[in-house]
């Protein structure tokens, strides 16, 4: 099964990621991990970093002549601004010494992990929770995800997001004017949703609403504010009985919430209609089963593709929701950890609105779940021994 870590901080010299459990024999190359990170660095409402991060993850090990041997994969992504900027970051981020040179930061951002990272971990200086909660860390957790998103593609699995809502601007009926736009493109395939949503500055597949969103961050900008908003990832292609109802834990609605809302900024997920059907009757919200060309299908798909934690076979449909950014131009109240006055935040650069790269960072976050519950089905130590089990379904 896939797993992986990442390891790093946001002003660090490095990102460092290890991803185990691929089998041997996937192609890929350090230009296709290339293509999704290029695609999280892009997007209106981006903070100054993008101008100059330009990330590429390099494959240290697990991979030869093009193709996963098995092992362990390593990778390493170099955090550019280490050694440009002018913060003195190897000075600030220093692994030996005793750190007195250094001005602490000791007023948290409401929001952040500032706090609760210092009553967790007892710092006295703000900056350990600060770096490594950044959202800086989804850059290697794309570059990882890039590759079981590489293994789904293999055998006919898609990913593709796009965004619904930032701020008070959205869809006027979000399921129903969605699902006109989008189930449509599905049939060529869920890649097709993010291609398409990529030429939008916003990923927004409206063209309207997209103007309507660049205008609304251009307004919280001046007003030194941020924006979240809402998103819907999908996948096509899964076939029906990955997951599991026999346990909690393998419950893959479940494991994919956890994968999300374990993402950062990240508050809330549903699967299909989701909160929708809480308003609705049973009638208009159940799926009709039918029974065509020798299979199983659904008359509709407001389950997003998974009953009981399992797969149904229809287009997989996730949808969320992103807070706001906590770091602001516009300060709002906070204390002092060590005086504990009160005290305004204090301004870390960083987006307005950060949703339309947190689109491509979830599409990378759900690649690894799906991947291992394909594997837990159709798994071997091979790309060909899958190939056989698949087939043979």
């Amino acid at each position: 099964m896939i797993r992986y870590l990442t390891a790093g901080e946001s002003h660090g010299p490095q990102l460092t990621g290890i991803i185990e459990g691929v089998p041997a024999g996937l192609p890929i190359t350090e230009d296709e991990i290339a293509l999704h990170l290029a695609r999280r660095q892009k997007g209106y409402g981006r903070g100054g970093r993008m101008a100059f991060e330009k990330d590429r993850a390099e494959i240290l090990s697990g991979v030869r002549f093009g193709k996963t041997t098995g092992a362990p994969i390593a990778l390493q992504m170099p955090n550019r601004a280490f050694e440009k900027d002018d913060a003195n970051w190897p000075k600030v981020m220093a692994k030996e010494g005793d750190g007195k040179d250094v001005e602490p930061i000791t007023v948290p951002r409401p929001g952040h992990a500032d706090l609760t990272g210092v009553q967790k971990y007892r710092y006295d200086d703000i900056r350990p929770s600060i770096e490594r909660s950044s959202a800086r860390e989804t850059a290697m957790r794309v570059a990882c995800s890039s590759i079981a998103r590489k293994l789904l593609k293999y055998f006919g699995i898609e990913i593709g997001g796009h965004v619904t809502r930032i701020g008070s601007v959205g869809y006027e009926q979000p399921w129903e004017s969605v699902r006109s736009i989008v189930d449509p493109m599905l049939k060529d395939g869920a890649e097709t949703v993010f291609r398409t949503a990529d030429e939008s500055a916003v990923r927004c597949l409206d063209e309207e609403l997209t103007e309507r969103m660049r205008e609304l961050i251009i307004k919280r900008r001046k007003e030194g504010s941020s924006l979240g908003g809402h998103w819907e990832i999908l996948v096509t292609g899964l076939p029906a009985g990955l997951g599991s109802f026999v346990h909690w834990d393998r419950k893959l609605d479940g494991q994919l919430a956890q994968a999300i809302i374990g993402t950062q900024a990240m508050k809330g997920v549903e699967i299909g209609q989701g909160f929708e059907s809480g308003r609705r009757h049973g009638q208009v919200v159940h799926d009709e089963i039918t029974y065509e060309d020798d299979q199983f299908k659904r008359r509709t798909n407001r389950m997003g593709g998974i009953e009981g934690g399992v797969t149904t076979g229809m287009p997989l449909i996730i949808r969320g929701v992103m807070k706001p950014i906590p770091t602001m131009l516009t300060p709002i109240g906070t204390v002092d950890i060590n005086t504990k006055e009160e005290k305004d935040t204090r301004y870390e650069r960083s987006d307005v609105c950060a949703l339309p790269r947190a689109v491509v960072v979830i599409e990378s976050v759900v690649a690894p779940v799906l991947a291992n519950a394909f594997l837990e089905k159709f798994g071997g130590d091979s790309v060909s021994e899958i190939e056989e089990r698949y087939q043979k379904n």
